[in-house]
């Protein structure tokens, strides 16, 4: 059995991001353990924490609290939140002998997201650690790689879960994301990630993950599959090269830099 590492920026993420998927290899009998990055905004951290907890034993993970936790709104030093989480995730990478690393992507259009990605990629840049699969909230994935169907059940214990974090959910419906995501994972997902033109499955809904591993100096994402949840590690993938996409600038942060003509003059 496997220990799978999930880096979640925010308290709701783990139940967000891929939370279908890891609960099927929670089922299977991998050891599931939760890294919550930050606890927002630091009013929100008491209520976020007790969320995180609660949402956590839902999913029947287990949950690691970044003490202190990593400051990563807009204003906040960035850069340091990233080199912060990268050390944790060493850290906990050779502590935990961790054989995966989900996490979202280094271009996921949230800043603190990205931040996180980034930490994701720092960290596991390196001959012979684990895989890392990352998901995308707030923008798309250029390269899917994984297809992971689920179905009713798992969609309704992800969302309870997810209910877990009250004051998010109230303000947001993620849970209502939690569906729309897995239908438009399931209806585009198999021309995405296996070529288009490929007939749609019969599942309810699917999530999408690109797969890649850190061989030979390079990032590489991994060949187009379903994962199984009982053995979901696969050999080294070495399909691609992506480590140019990896190392880039994200769009956001490119945008950043940008003047416009109007406010040059």
């Amino acid at each position: 059995m496997a220990t799978v590492l999930h880096l979640s920026p925010h308290p709701d993420d783990e139940v967000i991001g891929a939370p279908a998927l890891m609960l099927r290899m929670r089922d299977a009998g991998h050891r599931i353990v939760n890294l919550a990055c930050s606890l927002g905004h630091r009013e929100q951290w008491d209520r976020r924490r007790a969320e995180v907890e609660e949402a956590c034993r839902r999913a029947d993970f287990e949950l690691l609290v970044l003490d202190p936790p990593a400051l990563i709104s807009s204003d906040d030093d960035l850069d340091l939140a990233q080199r912060t989480i990268a050390a944790e995730t060493v850290r906990l990478v050779r502590e935990l002998d961790v054989g995966l690393v989900v996490a979202p992507s280094p271009h996921d259009g949230h800043h603190g997201h990205e931040v996180v990605g980034r930490a994701a990629r720092d960290a596991l840049a390196v001959e012979g650690g684990p895989p890392l699969w990352m998901w995308a909230i707030w923008a798309d994935l250029p390269l899917p790689t994984l297809f992971a169907p689920f179905g009713p059940s798992d969609l309704e214990r992800a969302s309870y879960a997810l209910s877990a974090h009250a004051g998010e959910v109230s303000r947001n419906d993620y849970v209502d994301l939690l569906r729309g995501r897995g239908v438009t994972g399931r209806v585009l997902g198999s021309e995405r990630v296996f070529g288009f033109g490929t007939p749609g499955r019969a599942e309810h809904f699917a999530e999408l993950l690109t797969e890649a591993a850190f061989a030979g100096g390079e990032w590489w994402a991994g060949a187009p599959r379903e994962p199984d949840a009982a053995s979901p590690i696969a050999a080294v993938p070495r399909d691609r090269p992506i480590g140019w996409w990896m190392d880039a600038a994200s769009f956001g942060d490119r945008l950043k830099t940008q003047i416009s003509p109007s406010v040059a003059s």
